[in-house]
């Protein structure tokens, strides 16, 4: 389920919104703040990495493995 951030074109409120279906019109998206349909989708920055991900060294790109 993909996550989109919003904003509000009503009160200016950003938020972000789970949805079920990336094709759910954004008339069907209710604002937390003031509970207008008014919103509109925002373009968000990819996430990259994440938990788990860990660039302390020891191989990979560029290491010979030589001390």
């Amino acid at each position: 389920m993909p996550i989109f951030d919003y904003e509000c074109k009503n009160c200016g409120k950003v938020y972000e919104e789970l949805l079920i279906s990336s094709s759910t019109p954004d008339s069907e998206i209710e604002c937390p703040e003031c509970g207008q349909h008014q919103s509109v989708r925002r373009i968000s920055a990819p996430s990259i990495g994440g938990s788990g991900s860990s660039f302390s060294g020891g191989g990979g790109c560029g290491s010979s493995g030589f001390s």
